[in-house]
């Protein structure tokens, strides 16, 4: 009975213990960052380069919408959060610090005729009033609407900028990070989708059978993301509860340094000016 207590209590200790780990016997730090399933690719790269030069850290990366970011700093659930857009006013209890710069695009399959719609189009066939590609100059065949599920700030920004209601939405599919609605996309020649320009980009370009279209006749390129001519533009913030100290300020410093341009470029986003 004794060594059973004594067993009990060994393992109550190690799952109250801070976060460390033991490698060639040094103690790791791990730094806990959650959120934007935009952002999460990315940081991840940066924190693979962070962890080459600090082997006394481990940085662990999940995503879950920028919303999980926010309330994961908040609550001190993570050290960093994840965020695909600018605070609201309800949340400029947090410190933002903005890494590098993305847009929002309407993507189809590549075999789709249909090579730009109007934004009255866009909103039309979210709202289930176009149902069939024909009424846009497509083939005859009905539209797959696929659609970002709650938490996710692309999904807020779309809504924001095409003046929907999330309730007004009549989708097929829901899905969740962009790799998902790319990955289903380009499984489904009919459908629709929206998703981050850094993402579609890299997958085109890496042969997936996507198309990024205009919007409001502006091309979804990283120049007119840039530039700001491209219309639905956003910050990829790391968030903090407080002002960061430590490794948490290291980890964004560099993450805002010139050392990550080139990942970041990598990945088909816009980089902070120099």
């Amino acid at each position: 009975m004794l060594k059973i207590l004594l067993l009990f209590w060994v393992l109550s200790l190690q799952i109250f213990l801070p976060q460390h780990t033991h490698a060639a016997g040094k103690e790791k730090t791990h730094l806990v960052l959650t959120g934007s399933s935009t952002v999460a690719p990315l940081v991840s790269e940066i924190a693979r380069l962070f962890e080459d030069s600090h082997p006394e850290i481990q940085v662990d990366v999940q995503s879950g919408g920028s919303s999980r970011g926010i309330a994961d700093a908040r609550r001190g659930l993570a050290e960093i959060g994840l965020v695909s857009r600018d605070l609201k006013e309800n949340e400029k209890d947090l410190k933002a610090f903005s890494i590098a710069f993305d847009g929002i695009t309407i993507i189809l399959h590549r075999d789709n005729p249909v090579k730009k719609l109007s934004n009255a189009e866009i909103v039309a066939i979210y709202q289930g009033k176009i149902k069939n590609w024909e009424k846009v100059g497509g083939h005859d065949a009905p539209i797959t609407v696929i659609n970002k599920s709650a938490g996710h700030s692309t999904l807020e920004l779309f809504t924001a900028y095409f003046k929907l209601k999330s309730t007004e939405i009549h989708p097929d599919v829901i899905i969740g990070d962009n790799a998902q609605g790319i990955k289903t996309l380009s499984g489904n020649p009919d459908a629709i989708a929206y998703v981050s320009i850094g993402a579609a980009a890299l997958e085109a370009e890496l042969g997936t059978p996507i198309k990024l279209l205009p919007v409001a006749n502006i091309s979804p390129t990283l120049e007119n993301v840039q530039n700001g001519r491209f219309p639905i533009r956003r910050p990829l913030n790391l968030v903090t509860q407080k002002k960061p100290t430590g490794w948490v300020l290291r980890f964004i410093q560099f993450a805002r340094s010139k050392d990550v341009r080139a990942v970041i470029q990598e990945q088909y986003f816009v980089p902070l000016p120099e």
